[in-house]
């Protein structure tokens, strides 16, 4: 496969998956307190929000460098 066909097929998975969620989420660990050997860690999910738009536009230009690569067989 073609490097621009493999980055429309990324980029179009990745917009369709940003307009089913409206973002992506992740978990980011750190450390609230230090005392010695002892460790507290609090876990706080956070959100990457992506816009609609943004998101579309992603699904767009992923269709056309599929179409592209594709084409240039």
């Amino acid at each position: 496969m073609k490097a621009t066909l493999i980055v429309g097929i990324i980029l179009m998975v990745l917009g369709i998956v940003s307009l089913a969620l409206g973002g992506f989420t992740y978990t980011e660990k750190e450390s609230v307190v230090q005392v010695g050997p002892l460790e507290v860690t609090a876990q706080e999910k956070k959100k990457f929000p992506i816009s609609p738009a943004a998101a579309g536009a992603m699904v767009a230009g992923g269709l056309i460098l599929v179409v592209v690569g594709a084409s240039r067989r």
